[in-house]
C-alpha cells in the first residue's frame, strides 16, 4: 500500500516537472488553469501555517537560537529528555522523503514514517482529533519551508522507558486514536472551540493531572495539574477558583487569549509562550469559539481550603516589612496593584492557588506577559531569585496569600528551594 502510495507520489512528481520543462500546449484554457491550481496550492498553504500557527508547533520544533523548524528543543519529562524532529522538507535529516499519509500516521496514529512509535511528548494523543483536511494542510505548508539540513538529536530517556516495547503498553493503557467528532446537539461555535481546544490546541497537555506514566488523567475536563520537571501549575479552567472563566464576559476571555491581558487577569509562564506563539495569531471568529467552549466546561466548585496556622508577630511584621520594601511600589499597600499596569494582589487567584508553584516561580524567576498586537509593551516583574533568600521570599509569598482578604496556606523554605531548582 505504502509503496503504492509512493510511486504515485513520484509519478505526479516527475509528471510535474515534465509539465514544467516541455513546451505547453495551445491550450486556451491552460493558462487559466494552472493559475487555478497555483492560487488552490497557495490558499492550502496558507491555511496550513494557520493551523500550525493554531497548534504552536513551531514554538516546540525550533530551538532557542536556532533555524526555524529544524526542532531540536529539549523536552524535559520525568523519564528523561525527549528532543524535537526536524520538520523541514530536508530529504536526509527532516521530511523530505515522508508523504502526506506518512505525516497524518504520526498525527493520528502517533507512528513514525518508518513505523516506530512516536513518544507522546509530541501530543499525539490530542492532534489525532485533527481531520484529515488539515493535516493535508499543515503538511502543504511545511513542504513548503526552507529545507534545512541538521540531524535528529537522540532522546535521552532511562531504562525502560527508551523501549518501543514500554511505548506499545503504554498506548494500549492510554491512547485510542479518533478524529473529532462534532457534537450534534451543540452550535457550530461550540464545536470549533472544542475541535481547537482538544486538537490542535493540546490544551489537555497542561491542564490536565498526569498519573505516574504520564498520561493525561480526564483529558477532556481540564480540571488542572502540575507540570512535571517544569513545576509550573496550569490551574483548573473549570474552577471558578482557579481559571475557570464561566462568570467572565466573553470579550476578556478572547481578550486574554488575543493580548495575554484583559481586564480580569494576564497569563505568565508557559501561558505566556501559547499566546505569543498561537493564540494572539488566530482569527477573531476562532478565538470566540474558543471562549464559548471554555465558558461551557462544567463548572467545579471543590475547594478546600486549609486553615493557616497562627504565625508569630514578630514574623508578621517582618514579611510585612519584606512586602513593603520590594512589592509594595507596583502592588500597593493593599494589593491594590495599579490598573492596567501591575496585577493587584488582593483576591488574585494566581496566588492563593494550591500548589503555590506559580507564585514563587514569578517571584523566582520574574513573571512577564507576552508582547502581542494588543499589548505591545507589556509591564514585566524582575526576579527576585538572587535578591532575597529563600527564607524571605517565603515570608513574602505567604503575606501575600494571607492577606487583604487572601485565605491560603503559608509556604515553607522547602517549597521556595523547591521551585528555585527548577528555574529555566
Amino acid at each position: 500500500m505504502k509503496r503504492g502510495l509512493f510511486a504515485l507520489l513520484a509519478a505526479a512528481i516527475i509528471g510535474a516537472v515534465l509539465y514544467i520543462f516541455l513546451p505547453a500546449a495551445h491550450d486556451p484554457g491552460s493558462t487559466a488553469a494552472g493559475a487555478d491550481r497555483t492560487a488552490a496550492d497557495a490558499g492550502l498553504v496558507a491555511r496550513g501555517e494557520y493551523l500550525a500557527r493554531a497548534g504552536n508547533c513551531m514554538g516546540c520544533h525550533s530551538e532557542r537560537g536556532g533555524k526555524p523548524w529544524a526542532g531540536g528543543r529539549a523536552i524535559d519529562t520525568s523519564f528523561g529528555t525527549v528532543y524535537t524532529s526536524n520538520l523541514t522538507p530536508d530529504p536526509r535529516t527532516g521530511l523530505g522523503q515522508w508523504t502526506a499519509d506518512d505525516f497524518w500516521n504520526a498525527l493520528h496514529e502517533g507512528r513514525s514514517r518508518d513505523g516506530h512509535l512516536l513518544y507522546p511528548a509530541f501530543p499525539y494523543t490530542s492532534y489525532t482529533r485533527v481531520t484529515r483536511e488539515d493535516a493535508d494542510a499543515l503538511w502543504a505548508y511545511l513542504r513548503s519551508l526552507p529545507a534545512v539540513e541538521q540531524a535528529n538529536r537522540p532522546h535521552a530517556l532511562r531504562f525502560p522507558y527508551d523501549t518501543q516495547a514500554a511505548l506499545a503498553a503504554w498506548r494500549a493503557l492510554y491512547f485510542k486514536a479518533g478524529v473529532f467528532e462534532p457534537d450534534a446537539t451543540k452550535p457550530a461555535d461550540w464545536n470549533r472551540g472544542a475541535y481547537l481546544v482538544q486538537g490542535l490546541g493540546h490544551c489537555s497537555a497542561c491542564h490536565a493531572s498526569r498519573n505516574a506514566f504520564g498520561a493525561s488523567e480526564d483529558a477532556d475536563r481540564l480540571a488542572g495539574g502540575l507540570m512535571p520537571v517544569q513545576n509550573w501549575y496550569a490551574p483548573s479552567l473549570t474552577s471558578a477558583h482557579e481559571a475557570g472563566v464561566a462568570g467572565w464576559p466573553r470579550e476578556d476571555v478572547v481578550a486574554l487569549l488575543r493580548d495575554g491581558t484583559s481586564a480580569r487577569g494576564s497569563v505568565v509562564g508557559p501561558m505566556a509562550e501559547v499566546v505569543l506563539g498561537s493564540t494572539q495569531h488566530l482569527s477573531a471568529a476562532d478565538l470566540d469559539a474558543m471562549a464559548v467552549y471554555l465558558q461551557s466546561l462544567p463548572v467545579t466548585d471543590d475547594l478546600a481550603l486549609e486553615a493557616a496556622a497562627p504565625q508569630d508577630e514578630d514574623v508578621r511584621a517582618r514579611a510585612a516589612r519584606l512586602y513593603a520594601d520590594h512589592c509594595s511600589d507596583c502592588h500597593g499597600e493593599h494589593g491594590e496593584g495599579v490598573k492596567g499596569i501591575y496585577p493587584a494582589l488582593a483576591g488574585n487567584r494566581t496566588v492563593t492557588m494550591n500548589p503555590p508553584a506559580n507564585p514563587l516561580r514569578i517571584v523566582l524567576g520574574g513573571g512577564f506577559a507576552p508582547a502581542t498586537a494588543g499589548n505591545p509593551r507589556p509591564f514585566g516583574m524582575p526576579p527576585f531569585a538572587t535578591r532575597l533568600s529563600d527564607e524571605e521570599i517565603a515570608l513574602v509569598v505567604s503575606h501575600i496569600r494571607s492577606s487583604w482578604g487572601n485565605a491560603a496556606t503559608p509556604v515553607s523554605t522547602l517549597d521556595v528551594q523547591r521551585y528555585r531548582g527548577n528555574l529555566r
